[in-house]
């Protein structure tokens, strides 16, 4: 068999934050977390809105250990405990060592590349353009080789003709993995007119829908693809993914608080699932803009989940992480009302003590803040970073078509380019497992 890789298919895998969730995992089981099947899936349709394809999400928890069990043989390595990340009802997710996509995909490339003599080549600065069709069946694609994306435009590049044309023949079939379309402006637009041109994502420049409209072209079905995930602990003081994620989903959000700067109150569950924090951030930059909320923690605890590459990857410009001595110092730098900040604290830390939360933030991960500092403070601005929406695929990974309701013979897919799994709002984490799943199910009927 030959198997091909190219095109910009790992990009975001590469930056995203290297978490994975799967339910009873090892880890899991050595720190007596307790988890299951039905509350994974009750958790996902939570954060979906009930609106997910639940026989995607089964599998993607049924398989989810033999995924993770492939990782392991591939060289990818995790981190002794699990994360909780927002609208999780427990610690479910596994970390890479590095803290990032980059601990995935940089051992399965060299175990791939080692492949070589067996048919597996990797090809870089391929772009796919379309499909070679034989009658109803994906028959092979047509791509550019040495092709030179511009990553000024922010779409489908429609008018760059750069590279070389050459149509390559499918013996078994195709899989498409060209992730979502965050960075495409006119395609993210048509779905939800209030995204403008200019807003910044956490994704790389070449997530775009050209790969997805060619496949709708060829009759593939569409799903859901109006529901645009917003990551609501990205900041306006980095471009694109960066470390804020990181920093604040492991870190502030967890051992910290989220506040209103013009209130000093808070106004969210730090760790809800991620629609809900977007939205409530939305609010406060929609009725004053500019008016970007904080999270922050004391630096004893901010930042102890984190590997130090990360740590000082993040403070290492000092526009992103500020050191704050005192509650007065928060105060001062980012315009909080400083009695209120400090009766904010007070009250939360009240609350942790009563094992009681007032937005609901689970007791497994209530901690209490030093009130005395010193302090890391982030500020936040939700950023486009997943597309929930994309092709119909059943539990084989064939896509489906909206001309016969069939799998289209050849043609298969995986991870954010497929539809329905997540709903409305996909869960921190999940991501992950869903492309790896579904890549591995993909290569299983491929084979």
């Amino acid at each position: 068999r030959k198997f091909l890789y190219s095109g910009y298919f790992c990009e975001n895998s590469v930056i995203n934050g290297g978490g994975m969730a799967v339910a009873n995992n090892p880890v899991q089981a050595k720190t007596n977390i307790k988890d299951g099947k039905e509350l994974f899936i009750a958790d996902c349709l939570k954060a979906g809105l009930g609106i997910n394809h639940t026989e995607l999400l089964e599998t993607l928890v049924d398989r989810g250990m033999d995924a993770y069990n492939f990782l392991l043989e591939n060289g990818v390595q995790f981190k002794e405990h699990c994360a909780h990340f927002g609208g999780h009802t427990v610690a479910r997710s596994l970390l890479t060592t590095n803290d990032s996509g980059s601990g995935y995909i940089q051992p399965m490339l060299e175990k791939f590349e080692a492949l070589k003599d067996k048919g597996c080549e990797l090809r870089r600065r391929a772009k796919f353009d379309d499909f070679v069709m034989d009658g109803d069946r994906v028959a092979g694609v047509v791509i550019r080789e040495e092709y030179k994306f511009d990553p000024n435009l922010y779409s489908d590049d429609l008018e760059n003709t750069s590279g070389t044309k050459k149509t390559l023949k499918a013996k078994k079939g195709v899989v498409l993995a060209a992730g979502g379309f965050c960075r495409d402006k006119i395609f993210r637009k048509l779905q939800d007119p209030r995204i403008p041109d200019d807003v910044d994502s956490t994704n790389h420049p070449g997530a775009t829908a050209g790969a997805l409209l060619k496949a709708f072209e060829i009759g593939a079905y569409p799903v859901q693809v109006d529901w645009i995930q917003f990551g609501p602990w990205a900041s306006p003081d980095e471009k694109g993914f960066g470390t804020a994620p990181i920093l604040t989903q492991q870190g502030t959000f967890k051992y910290g608080i989220a506040v209103d700067i013009r209130t000093g109150k808070r106004f969210m569950n730090e760790l809800a699932d991620r629609k809900t924090r977007a939205d409530a951030e939305f609010k406060i930059l929609r009725e004053k803009p500019g008016a970007y909320p904080i999270t922050f923690a004391d630096t004893k605890m901010a930042f102890k989940d984190l590997s130090e590459e990360i740590i000082q990857k993040g403070m290492g410009s000092g526009k992103l992480v500020g050191e704050c001595a005192t509650l007065d110092d928060i105060a001062k730098k980012y315009g909080v009302p400083a009695d209120a900040l400090k009766e904010t604290v007070k009250k939360y830390n009240e609350g942790v003590k009563a094992k009681k939360d007032e937005f609901g933030k689970q007791e497994s991960a209530l901690s209490e803040i030093n009130e005395a500092g010193p302090f890391y403070v982030i500020r936040l601005s939700p950023k486009p970073h997943h597309t929930m929406g994309g092709l119909k695929i059943n539990t084989k990974a064939e896509v489906i078509s909206s001309k016969t309701n069939k799998p289209i013979p050849g043609l298969y897919a995986a991870g954010e380019i497929t539809g329905g799994t997540h709903g409305a709002s996909r869960l921190g984490t999940v991501a992950i497992t869903d492309c790896i799943v579904f890549g591995m199910i993909a290569g299983e009927n491929l084979a």
